[in-house]
């Protein structure tokens, strides 16, 4: 059997953090994909000899590891629950990587578990293709995420309106610590478990907080830069609730998410977004509301109520001009400007106005600022030609703004239609539009004639105006 090195700190929390349980075995696992690189990267050395749809399916244990549902609540879609956890994941364990920094190993699809609420706890294919590509690709554009090691069929079908095949993705997190995990034990009035996760958390993330107010404004600071990241790439996450809502700061769950193609403000891919609370326009709203949350599970650790209120409700206050900065941080270079100043903030405004008059292509049209060729994606180029002339001018003070934007711009993203095209290859066991997607988006930032179709926005016939929770 195969051993990896854990290092198993969360299995060392109290009990009433997780519940301790092995993955259940699949009838027929094949391995579709082995993320070598990333493999590398956590160190972990698998000889060619061990079987690695056993090991990623769940089928055999590996030695070392001590699997574990954990617990968790959350608001979902502005609505608490309060109590969530892994319905359908298990924590393998913790690897220590050589540079020293920890990873959870974890199994999604991997069974029913204390926390699956009527769900069978599996996965279904397409799904777990989808994070692969998405995760794998962000990983790529420099987002921080959470990664993808292996994707297994699984040989069974998993029922949801139909029967579907089955699939188990192994995840790679910093940590699976949510806004939720501290919310449990927040509105259990558990302050011995809320106390014992701060410290957790406080060690294994923000070794320099002294307090929760500390964490609290390190916490947001990454938030801060990822959803301005998000934003600078057109990516709609698509389901930010507490729960998918880290503290490591990395973007987590990629059901419903998708990257625009011509630029909306307001566009919203998920189909249980009704009232669009997610949109791509309201995502920096979202995760202030998310980190006065997360002040609220904390506020119990406080000795001096009155004051630490007053102290979180001043510090949250704060966040939206922390976006607003890490935004013009993220945008600006995308036309070529390296240090901005405030008031470049209206020239990309304007830019974004004119790009959702003129139905340009997100991805596309600041790609093409740097090879002249923006005009073409706009319905009409007149709207793009008013907004050059301003930037040519801006811009002529730059020292090098062709290389700032192509650092800043890639040229792929992965598309909806795209996506969807490699899982129906994948559902009829054609994996090569799975692997080239994986492959060309390994080098976002570059493009080259083999992947020119790729590039392409999609065909009025191509579109895809919705996106699943792969639950």
């Amino acid at each position: 059997m195969a051993e990896i090195a854990f290092d198993n700190s969360y299995a060392a929390l109290p009990d009433g953090f997780y519940s301790k349980q092995p993955p259940h075995p699949v009838s027929n696992p094949s391995l579709i994909t082995f993320n070598g690189g990333l493999s590398k990267r956590l160190g972990v050395d698998l000889p060619d000899q061990i079987d690695k749809a056993l090991l990623f399916s769940g089928n055999h244990v590996p030695g070392g590891a001590d699997p574990l549902a954990q617990l968790y609540a959350g608001h979902q879609f502005g609505n608490f629950n309060p109590q969530l956890g892994d319905g359908r994941a298990v924590l393998l364990g913790e690897i220590v990587a050589p540079d020293g920094k920890r990873f959870d190993m974890q199994l999604k699809g991997a069974g029913r578990t204390p926390y699956s609420r009527n769900g069978d706890g599996r996965a279904a294919l397409g799904p777990v293709l989808r994070e692969y590509i998405v995760s794998e690709a962000m990983a790529a554009l420099g987002v921080p995420t959470t990664r993808a090691l292996a994707a297994v069929r699984s040989g069974e079908q998993v029922y949801r309106e139909t029967a579907l095949p089955g699939a188990v993705l192994t995840r790679i997190a910093s940590s699976h610590i949510r806004v939720g995990t501290f919310q449990i034990f927040a509105a259990r009035g558990d302050l011995e478990a809320l106390r014992i996760l701060f410290e957790y958390t406080r060690d294994r993330h923000y070794p320099d907080a002294e307090t929760p107010i500390d964490m609290l404004s390190a916490v947001m600071a990454r938030q801060a830069d990822l959803v301005a990241q998000w934003l600078s790439l057109g990516f709609i996450h698509g389901v930010m609730n507490t729960d998918n809502c880290t503290l490591s700061g990395e973007t987590i769950d990629y059901g419903p998410c998708a990257f625009m193609d011509d630029f909306h403000s307001d566009r919203v891919f998920s189909s249980i977004d009704h009232m669009g609370r997610y949109a791509y326009s309201s995502q920096a709203d979202v995760i202030v509301w998310n980190m006065a949350q997360l002040a609220t599970s904390l506020l119990p650790l406080m000795s001096d109520r009155d004051s630490a209120i007053e102290q979180m409700q001043s510090l949250i206050g704060t966040m939206p001009d922390m976006l607003r900065a890490a935004w013009l941080t993220h945008f600006a270079p995308k036309i070529g400007i390296a240090d901005p100043e405030p008031e470049d903030a209206k020239l990309i405004t304007s830019l974004l106005s004119a790009m959702q008059s003129g139905q340009a292509d997100f991805t596309n049209t600041f790609y093409g600022l740097g090879d002249d060729t923006a005009a073409d994606h706009f319905a009409d180029p007149s709207a793009f030609g008013e907004w050059q002339s301003t930037w040519k001018a801006r811009i002529a003070s730059e020292t090098d703004p062709e290389t700032v934007m192509r650092e800043a711009n890639p040229a792929l993203i992965p598309r909806n239609h795209r996506i969807e095209e490699a899982i129906q290859a994948a559902l009829t066991e054609d994996d090569a539009p799975f692997h080239r997607l994986n492959a060309a988006f390994a080098t976002p930032f570059s493009a080259n004639d083999d992947v020119a179709d790729l590039r392409q926005a999609p065909l009025p016939n191509e579109r895809i105006s919705a996106t699943f929770c792969g639950t």
